[in-house]
Protein backbone atom coordinates (compact mmCIF):
# COMPACT_ATOMS: atom_id res chain seq x y z
CA UNK A 1 0.00 0.00 0.00
CA UNK A 2 1.47 3.83 -0.72
CA UNK A 3 2.65 5.41 1.98
CA UNK A 4 1.24 8.79 1.49
CA UNK A 5 0.64 10.62 4.59
CA UNK A 6 -1.06 14.13 5.07
CA UNK A 7 -2.64 15.96 8.00
CA UNK A 8 -6.10 15.64 6.48
CA UNK A 9 -6.32 11.80 6.30
CA UNK A 10 -6.53 11.76 9.87
CA UNK A 11 -9.81 13.00 9.25
CA UNK A 12 -12.88 10.97 9.03
CA UNK A 13 -14.88 11.95 5.56
CA UNK A 14 -18.62 12.06 6.07
CA UNK A 15 -21.71 11.62 4.67
CA UNK A 16 -23.50 14.69 3.55
CA UNK A 17 -25.20 15.73 0.37
CA UNK A 18 -26.41 13.20 -2.22
CA UNK A 19 -24.36 9.83 -2.06
CA UNK A 20 -21.17 11.34 -0.48
CA UNK A 21 -20.57 14.73 -2.13
CA UNK A 22 -19.76 17.50 0.56
CA UNK A 23 -20.36 21.06 -0.83
CA UNK A 24 -20.35 23.29 2.22
CA UNK A 25 -16.32 24.39 2.07
CA UNK A 26 -16.71 28.05 3.61
CA UNK A 27 -18.94 29.56 6.25
CA UNK A 28 -20.70 30.88 3.71
CA UNK A 29 -21.57 28.26 2.21
CA UNK A 30 -23.07 26.39 4.61
CA UNK A 31 -25.02 29.16 5.73
CA UNK A 32 -26.54 29.37 2.37
CA UNK A 33 -26.65 25.64 1.47
CA UNK A 34 -24.27 26.13 -1.20
CA UNK A 35 -26.09 28.35 -2.91
CA UNK A 36 -22.83 30.56 -3.30
CA UNK A 37 -21.58 30.18 -7.00
CA UNK A 38 -22.89 33.50 -8.46
CA UNK A 39 -22.36 36.08 -6.01
CA UNK A 40 -19.68 34.58 -3.97
CA UNK A 41 -17.33 37.59 -2.95
CA UNK A 42 -14.69 36.50 -1.01
CA UNK A 43 -11.85 33.67 -0.64
CA UNK A 44 -14.43 30.52 -1.33
CA UNK A 45 -14.59 31.69 -4.90
CA UNK A 46 -11.53 29.91 -5.30
CA UNK A 47 -13.63 26.41 -4.73
CA UNK A 48 -17.39 27.64 -5.83
CA UNK A 49 -16.46 29.66 -8.66
CA UNK A 50 -12.59 30.70 -9.33
CA UNK A 51 -14.26 32.58 -12.70
CA UNK A 52 -15.45 35.17 -10.25
CA UNK A 53 -12.38 35.88 -8.49
CA UNK A 54 -11.47 38.50 -11.37
CA UNK A 55 -14.35 40.75 -9.76
CA UNK A 56 -12.61 40.50 -6.26
CA UNK A 57 -10.54 43.91 -5.43
CA UNK A 58 -7.87 43.88 -7.80
CA UNK A 59 -5.01 44.68 -5.53
CA UNK A 60 -5.83 42.46 -2.50
CA UNK A 61 -4.89 39.39 -1.47
CA UNK A 62 -8.21 36.64 0.05
CA UNK A 63 -7.42 34.24 2.57
CA UNK A 64 -10.00 32.21 4.38
CA UNK A 65 -9.57 29.50 6.41
CA UNK A 66 -12.40 27.61 9.25
CA UNK A 67 -13.25 24.51 10.51
CA UNK A 68 -16.80 22.63 9.79
CA UNK A 69 -18.29 20.48 12.88
CA UNK A 70 -20.22 17.51 11.80
CA UNK A 71 -22.53 15.58 13.48
CA UNK A 72 -24.55 12.06 12.00
CA UNK A 73 -27.14 10.69 14.44
CA UNK A 74 -27.93 6.97 13.73
CA UNK A 75 -29.55 6.03 10.59
CA UNK A 76 -32.35 3.47 11.97
CA UNK A 77 -33.56 -0.31 10.11
CA UNK A 78 -36.40 -1.63 11.04
CA UNK A 79 -37.22 -5.28 8.78
CA UNK A 80 -35.67 -7.94 7.51
CA UNK A 81 -32.63 -9.38 5.38
CA UNK A 82 -33.04 -12.32 3.11
CA UNK A 83 -30.24 -14.37 3.92
CA UNK A 84 -29.54 -18.05 2.52
CA UNK A 85 -32.84 -17.99 1.16
CA UNK A 86 -34.46 -17.23 4.68
CA UNK A 87 -35.58 -13.54 6.24
CA UNK A 88 -34.05 -12.57 9.11
CA UNK A 89 -34.78 -10.12 11.93
CA UNK A 90 -32.59 -7.54 11.02
CA UNK A 91 -33.48 -4.06 13.25
CA UNK A 92 -30.39 -2.15 13.59
CA UNK A 93 -28.91 1.32 14.40
CA UNK A 94 -25.84 2.58 12.64
CA UNK A 95 -23.16 4.38 14.85
CA UNK A 96 -23.11 7.63 15.56
CA UNK A 97 -19.84 9.91 13.65
CA UNK A 98 -18.90 13.38 14.83
CA UNK A 99 -16.62 14.76 13.06
CA UNK A 100 -14.59 18.40 12.35
CA UNK A 101 -12.88 19.22 9.25
CA UNK A 102 -10.93 21.81 8.13
CA UNK A 103 -10.39 23.92 4.81
CA UNK A 104 -8.56 26.96 3.54
CA UNK A 105 -9.01 29.19 0.40
CA UNK A 106 -5.88 31.61 -1.26
CA UNK A 107 -6.82 34.37 -4.12
CA UNK A 108 -3.85 36.09 -5.15
CA UNK A 109 -3.76 39.75 -6.05
CA UNK A 110 -4.60 40.36 -10.04
CA UNK A 111 -2.04 40.73 -12.36
CA UNK A 112 -3.43 42.42 -15.29
CA UNK A 113 -6.36 40.92 -16.60
CA UNK A 114 -5.02 37.22 -14.99
CA UNK A 115 -5.62 35.82 -11.35
CA UNK A 116 -4.80 32.60 -9.42
CA UNK A 117 -6.47 30.85 -6.57
CA UNK A 118 -5.59 27.67 -4.15
CA UNK A 119 -8.05 25.83 -1.55
CA UNK A 120 -7.50 22.91 0.31
CA UNK A 121 -11.01 21.08 0.81
CA UNK A 122 -12.30 17.48 1.62
CA UNK A 123 -14.96 17.37 -0.89
CA UNK A 124 -16.67 13.86 -0.28
CA UNK A 125 -16.34 10.79 1.86
CA UNK A 126 -18.37 8.32 3.92
CA UNK A 127 -18.08 6.99 6.67
CA UNK A 128 -20.89 4.26 7.67
CA UNK A 129 -20.28 1.66 10.58
CA UNK A 130 -23.14 -0.93 12.23
CA UNK A 131 -22.30 -3.39 15.21
CA UNK A 132 -25.34 -5.51 14.74
CA UNK A 133 -25.10 -9.36 13.27
CA UNK A 134 -26.73 -8.73 9.75
CA UNK A 135 -25.43 -4.78 8.99
CA UNK A 136 -21.77 -6.39 10.29
CA UNK A 137 -21.67 -9.29 7.61
CA UNK A 138 -22.34 -6.46 4.40
CA UNK A 139 -20.92 -3.13 6.02
CA UNK A 140 -19.31 -3.50 9.32
CA UNK A 141 -16.84 -0.50 8.56
CA UNK A 142 -17.24 1.43 5.34
CA UNK A 143 -15.32 4.51 4.61
CA UNK A 144 -13.66 6.95 2.28
CA UNK A 145 -11.64 9.60 3.33
CA UNK A 146 -10.78 12.65 0.73
CA UNK A 147 -8.71 15.63 0.52
CA UNK A 148 -8.22 18.04 -2.87
CA UNK A 149 -6.03 20.40 -3.40
CA UNK A 150 -7.65 23.04 -6.09
CA UNK A 151 -5.11 25.42 -7.98
CA UNK A 152 -6.80 27.47 -10.51
CA UNK A 153 -5.95 30.67 -12.97
CA UNK A 154 -8.82 32.89 -14.10
CA UNK A 155 -9.01 35.43 -17.35
CA UNK A 156 -11.00 38.83 -16.84
CA UNK A 157 -11.85 39.00 -20.74
CA UNK A 158 -13.24 42.39 -20.18
CA UNK A 159 -15.38 44.05 -17.25
CA UNK A 160 -18.44 42.24 -17.31
CA UNK A 161 -17.39 38.31 -18.17
CA UNK A 162 -14.62 36.21 -16.58
CA UNK A 163 -13.41 31.99 -17.80
CA UNK A 164 -11.28 30.31 -15.57
CA UNK A 165 -9.47 26.58 -15.61
CA UNK A 166 -8.52 24.44 -12.53
CA UNK A 167 -7.03 21.27 -11.66
CA UNK A 168 -7.67 18.87 -8.85
CA UNK A 169 -5.24 17.10 -7.24
CA UNK A 170 -6.92 14.42 -4.60
CA UNK A 171 -5.67 12.45 -2.32
CA UNK A 172 -7.95 9.16 -1.01
CA UNK A 173 -8.09 6.35 1.20
CA UNK A 174 -10.75 3.83 1.71
CA UNK A 175 -11.04 0.87 4.44
CA UNK A 176 -13.86 -1.88 4.32
CA UNK A 177 -14.58 -4.06 6.50
CA UNK A 178 -17.42 -7.53 7.02
CA UNK A 179 -17.66 -9.67 9.60
CA UNK A 180 -19.90 -12.56 9.37
CA UNK A 181 -19.01 -14.27 12.56
CA UNK A 182 -22.13 -12.99 14.51
CA UNK A 183 -24.75 -14.77 11.83
CA UNK A 184 -22.61 -18.04 12.24
CA UNK A 185 -20.71 -17.38 8.93
CA UNK A 186 -17.22 -17.76 9.52
CA UNK A 187 -15.77 -15.48 7.14
CA UNK A 188 -14.32 -11.94 7.23
CA UNK A 189 -12.90 -8.97 5.29
CA UNK A 190 -10.39 -6.42 6.41
CA UNK A 191 -8.90 -3.74 3.32
CA UNK A 192 -7.12 -0.73 3.47
CA UNK A 193 -6.17 1.11 0.23
CA UNK A 194 -5.27 4.85 -0.98
CA UNK A 195 -5.07 6.41 -4.45
CA UNK A 196 -3.91 10.02 -5.94
CA UNK A 197 -5.62 10.75 -8.68
CA UNK A 198 -6.42 13.79 -11.05
CA UNK A 199 -9.86 16.06 -12.66
CA UNK A 200 -10.26 19.37 -14.13
CA UNK A 201 -12.97 22.11 -13.42
CA UNK A 202 -13.99 25.07 -15.91
CA UNK A 203 -16.25 27.69 -14.98
CA UNK A 204 -17.52 30.97 -16.19
CA UNK A 205 -19.02 34.13 -14.81
CA UNK A 206 -20.96 37.28 -16.33
CA UNK A 207 -21.15 40.37 -14.16
CA UNK A 208 -24.43 42.48 -16.38
CA UNK A 209 -24.78 46.03 -15.93
CA UNK A 210 -28.03 45.46 -14.67
CA UNK A 211 -26.66 43.58 -11.73
CA UNK A 212 -27.78 40.14 -12.60
CA UNK A 213 -24.56 37.78 -11.97
CA UNK A 214 -24.90 34.43 -13.83
CA UNK A 215 -22.38 31.47 -13.65
CA UNK A 216 -21.83 27.97 -14.96
CA UNK A 217 -19.04 25.72 -13.36
CA UNK A 218 -18.42 22.03 -14.27
CA UNK A 219 -16.18 19.94 -12.51
CA UNK A 220 -15.42 16.81 -14.24
CA UNK A 221 -15.61 13.42 -12.36
CA UNK A 222 -12.49 12.01 -10.27
CA UNK A 223 -12.03 7.81 -10.35
CA UNK A 224 -10.59 7.03 -7.06
CA UNK A 225 -8.50 3.90 -7.90
CA UNK A 226 -8.02 2.74 -4.05
CA UNK A 227 -5.29 -0.23 -4.34
CA UNK A 228 -4.18 -2.03 -1.06
CA UNK A 229 -4.13 -4.92 0.85
CA UNK A 230 -6.69 -7.14 1.62
CA UNK A 231 -7.23 -9.94 4.36
CA UNK A 232 -9.88 -12.57 3.73
CA UNK A 233 -10.70 -15.16 6.64
CA UNK A 234 -12.14 -18.46 6.28
CA UNK A 235 -12.58 -19.57 10.22
CA UNK A 236 -9.09 -18.59 12.00
CA UNK A 237 -7.25 -19.02 8.35
CA UNK A 238 -6.61 -15.78 6.62
CA UNK A 239 -4.55 -14.92 3.42
CA UNK A 240 -3.60 -11.57 2.43
CA UNK A 241 -4.13 -10.24 -1.16
CA UNK A 242 -3.08 -7.48 -3.41
CA UNK A 243 -6.34 -5.44 -3.87
CA UNK A 244 -8.12 -2.57 -5.41
CA UNK A 245 -11.35 -0.80 -5.72
CA UNK A 246 -12.85 1.87 -8.13
CA UNK A 247 -14.54 4.46 -6.46
CA UNK A 248 -15.80 7.95 -7.96
CA UNK A 249 -16.62 11.79 -7.01
CA UNK A 250 -18.76 12.83 -10.22
CA UNK A 251 -19.21 15.34 -12.47
CA UNK A 252 -21.08 17.98 -11.54
CA UNK A 253 -22.57 21.06 -13.93
CA UNK A 254 -23.56 23.81 -12.15
CA UNK A 255 -26.05 26.96 -13.18
CA UNK A 256 -26.25 30.29 -10.89
CA UNK A 257 -28.04 33.02 -11.28
CA UNK A 258 -27.67 36.29 -8.45
CA UNK A 259 -29.55 39.42 -8.33
CA UNK A 260 -29.37 42.27 -5.67
CA UNK A 261 -32.13 44.51 -4.56
CA UNK A 262 -30.95 46.79 -2.33
CA UNK A 263 -29.87 45.44 0.95
CA UNK A 264 -31.12 41.96 -0.35
CA UNK A 265 -29.45 39.37 -2.66
CA UNK A 266 -30.83 36.20 -3.74
CA UNK A 267 -29.26 33.03 -5.74
CA UNK A 268 -30.88 30.30 -7.77
CA UNK A 269 -28.56 27.23 -8.56
CA UNK A 270 -29.25 23.80 -10.60
CA UNK A 271 -26.59 21.61 -10.29
CA UNK A 272 -26.56 18.50 -12.19
CA UNK A 273 -24.43 15.42 -10.58
CA UNK A 274 -23.78 13.03 -12.88
CA UNK A 275 -23.57 9.45 -11.05
CA UNK A 276 -24.47 7.22 -13.18
CA UNK A 277 -20.74 6.30 -14.04
CA UNK A 278 -21.26 4.58 -11.13
CA UNK A 279 -22.42 1.00 -12.44
CA UNK A 280 -20.84 -1.85 -10.02
CA UNK A 281 -18.53 -2.05 -7.15
CA UNK A 282 -15.70 -4.27 -7.26
CA UNK A 283 -13.10 -5.56 -5.95
CA UNK A 284 -10.12 -7.10 -7.46
CA UNK A 285 -7.85 -9.63 -5.86
CA UNK A 286 -4.24 -10.66 -6.67
CA UNK A 287 -3.70 -13.31 -6.96
CA UNK A 288 -7.20 -14.77 -7.49
CA UNK A 289 -9.34 -16.01 -4.57
CA UNK A 290 -9.95 -19.10 -5.37
CA UNK A 291 -11.93 -20.40 -2.29
CA UNK A 292 -15.85 -20.67 -3.48
CA UNK A 293 -17.28 -19.13 -0.13
CA UNK A 294 -14.77 -16.48 0.06
CA UNK A 295 -15.68 -15.27 -3.86
CA UNK A 296 -19.01 -15.77 -3.26
CA UNK A 297 -18.72 -13.33 -0.35
CA UNK A 298 -16.19 -10.82 -1.32
CA UNK A 299 -15.35 -11.23 -4.98
CA UNK A 300 -18.76 -11.09 -6.84
CA UNK A 301 -19.65 -7.64 -8.27
CA UNK A 302 -21.91 -5.58 -6.39
CA UNK A 303 -24.61 -3.43 -8.88
CA UNK A 304 -25.17 -0.11 -8.04
CA UNK A 305 -26.57 1.39 -11.52
CA UNK A 306 -26.81 4.87 -9.78
CA UNK A 307 -28.38 7.93 -11.70
CA UNK A 308 -27.53 11.12 -12.55
CA UNK A 309 -29.04 13.68 -9.98
CA UNK A 310 -30.40 16.98 -9.69
CA UNK A 311 -29.97 19.41 -6.71
CA UNK A 312 -32.06 23.04 -6.15
CA UNK A 313 -30.46 25.36 -4.37
CA UNK A 314 -31.52 29.19 -3.00
CA UNK A 315 -29.50 31.55 -1.30
CA UNK A 316 -30.33 34.83 0.58
CA UNK A 317 -28.34 37.43 1.92
CA UNK A 318 -28.88 40.60 3.70
CA UNK A 319 -27.20 42.86 4.97
CA UNK A 320 -28.39 44.50 8.06
CA UNK A 321 -25.69 47.28 8.67
CA UNK A 322 -22.12 48.00 7.23
CA UNK A 323 -20.80 45.51 9.61
CA UNK A 324 -23.31 42.60 9.99
CA UNK A 325 -24.91 40.55 6.75
CA UNK A 326 -27.20 37.57 7.69
CA UNK A 327 -27.57 34.65 5.31
CA UNK A 328 -30.03 31.86 5.13
CA UNK A 329 -30.39 28.82 2.18
CA UNK A 330 -32.44 25.93 1.44
CA UNK A 331 -31.76 23.01 -0.96
CA UNK A 332 -33.80 20.08 -2.27
CA UNK A 333 -31.18 17.22 -2.69
CA UNK A 334 -31.86 14.20 -4.36
CA UNK A 335 -30.33 10.72 -4.38
CA UNK A 336 -28.83 8.67 -6.84
CA UNK A 337 -29.48 5.64 -5.40
CA UNK A 338 -32.43 3.34 -6.51
CA UNK A 339 -34.73 1.34 -3.96
CA UNK A 340 -33.25 -1.70 -5.63
CA UNK A 341 -30.11 -1.21 -5.41
CA UNK A 342 -30.00 0.70 -2.08
CA UNK A 343 -27.16 -0.85 0.44
CA UNK A 344 -26.12 -1.13 4.34
CA UNK A 345 -22.86 0.68 3.65
CA UNK A 346 -24.99 3.91 2.17
CA UNK A 347 -28.63 3.80 2.98
CA UNK A 348 -28.83 7.44 1.70
CA UNK A 349 -32.52 9.12 0.68
CA UNK A 350 -33.62 12.06 -0.99
CA UNK A 351 -33.00 15.54 1.25
CA UNK A 352 -34.44 19.17 2.39
CA UNK A 353 -31.72 21.08 3.26
CA UNK A 354 -32.37 24.17 5.67
CA UNK A 355 -29.51 26.74 6.73
CA UNK A 356 -28.88 30.00 7.98
CA UNK A 357 -25.54 32.36 9.92
CA UNK A 358 -24.29 35.59 9.55
CA UNK A 359 -21.12 37.35 8.39
CA UNK A 360 -19.32 40.22 10.27
CA UNK A 361 -16.99 42.54 8.88
CA UNK A 362 -14.70 43.35 11.98
CA UNK A 363 -12.69 45.64 10.08
CA UNK A 364 -11.53 46.53 6.34
CA UNK A 365 -9.15 42.93 6.69
CA UNK A 366 -10.92 41.00 9.00
CA UNK A 367 -14.15 39.67 8.57
CA UNK A 368 -15.66 36.41 10.70
CA UNK A 369 -18.68 34.53 10.48
CA UNK A 370 -20.82 31.17 11.04
CA UNK A 371 -22.89 29.10 9.21
CA UNK A 372 -25.43 25.99 11.01
CA UNK A 373 -27.24 24.03 8.69
CA UNK A 374 -29.82 20.91 8.81
CA UNK A 375 -29.89 18.04 6.36
CA UNK A 376 -33.25 15.80 7.10
CA UNK A 377 -33.33 12.49 4.96
CA UNK A 378 -37.04 11.07 4.11
CA UNK A 379 -37.56 7.61 5.25
CA UNK A 380 -37.04 4.61 2.46
CA UNK A 381 -39.34 1.55 2.40
CA UNK A 382 -37.73 -0.42 0.51
CA UNK A 383 -39.00 -3.96 -0.73
CA UNK A 384 -37.82 -5.00 -4.33
CA UNK A 385 -34.27 -5.25 -3.68
CA UNK A 386 -31.39 -7.00 -5.21
CA UNK A 387 -29.37 -6.95 -1.59
CA UNK A 388 -32.67 -8.65 0.38
CA UNK A 389 -33.38 -5.93 2.08
CA UNK A 390 -36.97 -5.31 3.36
CA UNK A 391 -38.18 -2.71 5.37
CA UNK A 392 -37.61 0.74 6.42
CA UNK A 393 -34.30 3.02 6.98
CA UNK A 394 -35.30 6.13 9.11
CA UNK A 395 -33.78 8.69 11.14
CA UNK A 396 -30.01 9.61 9.90
CA UNK A 397 -29.39 13.08 8.10
CA UNK A 398 -26.66 15.36 9.31
CA UNK A 399 -26.30 19.14 11.41
CA UNK A 400 -23.49 21.00 10.01
CA UNK A 401 -21.89 23.70 12.12
CA UNK A 402 -19.10 25.84 10.39
CA UNK A 403 -16.87 28.68 11.54
CA UNK A 404 -14.20 30.36 9.50
CA UNK A 405 -12.35 33.49 9.07
CA UNK A 406 -11.72 35.77 5.88
CA UNK A 407 -8.32 38.06 5.75
CA UNK A 408 -8.04 40.87 2.90
CA UNK A 409 -4.74 42.08 3.04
Amino acid sequence: MKKTTLLFTILPAVVLASAYKLPEQSFEGTALSAANVASCEGADCAYYNSANISFLEPSKSYLEAGLTFIHLPSIEFTGQQILQGNAVIADAKSKIENVALPYFHYVSPAFDNLRYSLSITVPGGLRKRWDTPVQKLYAQEFELKTVSLTPSVAYKINKNFSLSVGANITYSEGTVKNDGTLLGLPIKREMKGDSIDYSFNLAASAHLDNGIKLSTVYKSKTKLTEEGEANLYLGSVGKQYDAKVDIYLPATFTFAIAKEFDKLNIEFVYERTFWSDYKELKFNYSPAVTNAVLAAAFDTPKEKNWRDTNTFRVGVKYKYNDKLTLLAGYSYDQTPIKDKYLSYELPDANAHIFSAGFSYQYDKKLTFGAGILYDYKKEREISNNINGIRGEFSKGGAILATTGVVYKF
